[in-house]
């Protein structure tokens, strides 16, 4: 799909049912998950540029930073953090809303794709989030995404339920 550079181009997507998620793990000795126990608005801005930056994610690093450090520490906010060999390779950030879990920010930082790493982190997160005891899980996706995302979001079992186009937000350009 060919877009106009100033359409933002949003898919929502969601699971109902525990039994729609399709899981895909990898197993490996150097891959470690740990959740981010302490709200480190530094270490949290390097995570979502590190992860962000090819796709021109802004939002957490225009917010000012006591917000932010209230979003982490909110107890409807979890980031795990996934390393390999001990680096940070990526995260998935989850927020609770009522009964319903938002996969709110998910990636990996450009060293570590093309390893089956982006199916595994999103199923980390999704089997954590319906471990909850959500009633459902959803996430959206953009054209500023990364190119498998949507692929990615589907394959798990997320299935699309809108998709909204708008003029793209002037912090994007």
């Amino acid at each position: 799909m060919n877009l106009p550079s100033d359409t933002l181009v949003t898919t929502y997507l969601h699971m109902t049912r525990p039994e729609q998620f399709l899981p895909s793990f990898v197993q490996r000795d150097d891959l470690l998950m740990l959740p981010m126990r302490t709200p480190d608005v530094d270490y949290y801005r390097f995570l979502y540029k590190s992860v962000g930056e090819p796709w021109c994610w802004r939002d957490r690093l225009i917010m000012p930073n006591e917000e932010l450090r209230a979003v982490l520490a909110s107890s409807t906010n979890t980031v795990n953090v996934m390393y390999v060999d001990g680096t940070p390779a990526g995260y998935i950030e989850l927020e609770r809303q009522n009964d319903d879990m938002e996969i709110a920010y998910f990636g990996l930082r450009t060293g570590y794709f093309g390893q089956g790493l982006g199916k595994h982190l999103l199923s980390v997160g999704i089997k954590q989030a319906w471990a909850s005891g959500v009633r459902r899980v959803w996430v959206h996706t953009c054209n500023l995404d990364g190119p498998h995302a949507l692929k990615n979001y589907q394959a798990r079992g997320f299935v699309v339920y809108d998709i909204v186009e708008e003029r793209m937000p002037p912090r994007y350009l």
